[in-house]
């Protein structure tokens, strides 16, 4: 009879199994969203780099448990596509917050200043994540790539139909411009400084490290390169383009 009351006492106190537990998604700073898993990627790369980012990390940051991030992101290559999608919302507040196209030149070409110059100050604003803006891109196909991403795109080639392309001209108008920016982008992030703390221009540059007799014109030229071109540079650029396509119209 004990034998029989110290059983049904174990059974109560061990509930039967039932389905699997999900790992709870309420962390630190309450219901987690999709918006605030990326936003909190997005500062965890900014501070630490790509190399610092994974689920574990990321929800070490959000005080929850790894597994619950998954509703969020399927893993670490749909988080990496999050933080470019992240990237492309934050353009999009960025141009909702600036002044509409000016009136001194077609609305057309002042609209895709207006995209080049704030994709270039998200890019600076975030660094550490502008290599996915290319290596994600050439993961993922167009039609799998985030709204967000898909509406830059869509925002583009509206503005060059306004310009009275048609869709061969511009779709190639749409490259060009595409391969200008992101590599005007990555020109200006590439590191150059080999000792911050040297005072000498040439040993801050580290030319002593390049052999002069191989490379003579590249260290000759390297302190210019170390300067940024600068939004000025970037719009150079774009109006150069822009008039070699417009010419052909």
């Amino acid at each position: 009879m004990a034998k029989e009351r110290g059983e049904s006492r174990r059974k109560a106190a061990d509930p039967a199994p039932g389905p699997a537990r999900r790992a709870s998604d309420r962390g630190r700073y309450g219901r987690l969203s999709r918006e605030r898993v990326l936003a909190s990627a997005l500062e965890l790369v900014d501070r630490e780099g790509l190399s610092a980012l994974s689920m574990r990390r990321l929800g070490a940051e959000l005080g929850v448990e790894a597994m619950a991030l998954y509703r969020y992101a399927e893993g670490k290559d749909a988080l990496l596509d999050g933080l470019v999608e992240a990237l492309y919302l934050k353009l999009e507040e960025r141009l909702a917050a600036e002044p509409g196209p000016s009136v001194e030149e077609p609305a057309w070409r002042s609209g895709l200043h207006r995209i080049a110059r704030a994709t270039y100050d998200v890019c600076l604003a975030h660094p550490r994540a502008v290599p996915l803006l290319t290596t994600r891109m050439l993961a993922v196909p167009l039609a799998q790539r985030p709204l967000a991403v898909l509406k830059d795109h869509e925002r583009v080639l509206a503005l060059l139909r306004e310009a009275g392309l048609d869709e061969a001209r511009a779709a190639a108008v749409f490259r060009a411009f595409t391969a200008w920016l992101l590599g005007y982008v990555s020109a200006e992030l590439r590191p150059m400084v080999d000792n911050a703390d040297e005072p000498d221009p040439a040993f801050r540059l580290g030319l002593h490290r390049m052999p002069p007799q191989e490379l003579p014109i590249l260290r000759q030229t390297a302190p210019a390169l170390a300067d940024q071109g600068g939004p000025e540079g970037l719009a150079a650029g774009l109006d150069a383009l822009l008039d070699r396509f417009a010419e052909g119209k």
